[in-house]
């Protein structure tokens, strides 16, 4: 049963890859009604359980090159808050379901679109991922060694600049539509949601606190008190004592508060302090540092590999982890103190549910049985 801030929010998503089921996840976790739209013949196999960002939809398989098919996505999309999808610009308007013939059935609708590139401009129509729209934005070269930029995961572009972006312009344009009766396009580009996230860096930049050097900046790995650093056993600890308060705690507890230079801002010192700290660091486990630290702050962490953060007393408290069937996932994020989101059901093979969602969606038995009759549905 569904629970959540969103209970009520009905959303047909056309399936896709990457950030579009992740942004699915987001709001089916947060208690909407979310309808998959898969492609008939589509694969999901018996490891269907593993797809955590598929979780908690039911799932419609339709052959979209059949008139009948495209009726009942518009007899669904008749009855939804939201329908969104991730494809290339124009081929929802091939199929007879763009933004026009969608708002013509339901007005107030919000008809999210969302690609790497957005719906115009020179780029819209060429192929790319992650890295590729992160590379446009000064995001990509900001990121890495002093050698060469690092693609940072596709957390920047897929997940935090497209499926939140899509999520964040999705629940706006509900509330929006809920108030004028008026639903709208969102189109979300990726290269759009990278770039907002790297406001704070254009404010330094013009404040010229920040130089277009990987390394060299306050929290690029250039300064030495914001850095990770090797230990003795070959792991990895993390620092952020940024504030001066926190440096000297930082200081005190690697045994440097004597040696090392009080002017933690003074970027001349900064790479013979961080040799100072490279060699501290290294003369003691992670496990070593994590005892010497305690709860002071120091602003230390130590650096976790996935299976390990599943497992620190912290994420553990909080149960930020959970499993289901067997599949260790991120429970639902973030928090509600009345209306608690929760994962409503585990990933399923697909068309397992066509009978009970048009049932659940009004839509007539009489319909829904010429349908089945026809192979339209299962």
């Amino acid at each position: 049963m569904a629970n959540g801030p969103l209970q009520g929010l009905r959303v047909v998503e056309f399936a896709g890859i990457g950030p579009g089921p992740f942004c699915g996840m987001l709001l089916s976790d947060m208690g909407a009604d979310v309808v998959r739209i898969d492609r008939k013949g589509s694969a999901a196999g018996p490891n269907a359980k593993y797809n955590i960002d598929a979780r908690g939809r039911r799932s419609v398989a339709l052959d979209l090159k059949r008139p009948e098919s495209l009726e009942l996505c518009l007899k669904l999309c008749e009855r939804a808050d939201i329908v969104f999808e991730g494809y290339r610009p124009g081929v929802m308007e091939r199929l007879g379901l763009g933004p026009d013939v969608v708002l013509g059935r339901n007005r107030r609708i919000v008809y999210g679109r969302m690609t790497g590139w957005g719906q115009h401009g020179p780029y819209a129509n060429r192929a790319g991922h992650d890295i590729n729209y992160i590379a446009i934005t000064g995001a990509l070269d900001a990121i890495g060694t002093g050698e060469k930029p690092i693609p940072p995961l596709n957390l920047v572009g897929d997940y935090g600049g497209g499926a939140m972006f899509l999520a964040f312009g999705l629940l706006a344009a509900v509330l929006n539509a809920r108030s004028t009766g008026r639903g709208q396009v969102v189109d979300v580009a990726m290269t759009d949601g990278a770039a907002y996230l790297t406001a704070v860096f254009h404010r330094l930049r013009a404040m010229g606190l920040w130089k277009d050097e990987r390394c060299a900046n306050l929290l690029d790995g250039g300064a030495p008190f914001y850095d990770t650093y090797r230990c003795a056993d070959g792991t990895w600890i993390a620092v952020g004592a940024i504030e001066p308060q926190f440096y000297q705690i930082l200081l005190e507890k690697t045994g440097l508060a004597g040696t090392m230079t009080d002017d933690q801002m003074d970027r001349s010192r900064w790479p013979d302090m961080k040799r100072q700290f490279a060699e501290v660091f290294a003369t003691k486990t992670r496990e070593e540092w994590c005892a010497v630290m305690g709860s002071d702050d120091a602003c230390f962490a130590p650096v976790l590999s996935i299976e390990e953060a599943m497992q620190d007393p912290h994420q553990v408290a909080r149960e930020t982890f959970v499993e289901i069937d067997g599949v260790p996932q991120p429970a639902p994020a973030p928090r509600f103190s009345v209306t608690p989101g929760q994962i409503q059901a585990m990933s399923q093979r697909l068309d397992t549910d066509s009978q009970s969602i048009l049932a659940d969606w009004g839509i007539g038995s009489d319909y829904t049985a010429e349908l089945a009759a026809a192979g339209v549905v299962s």
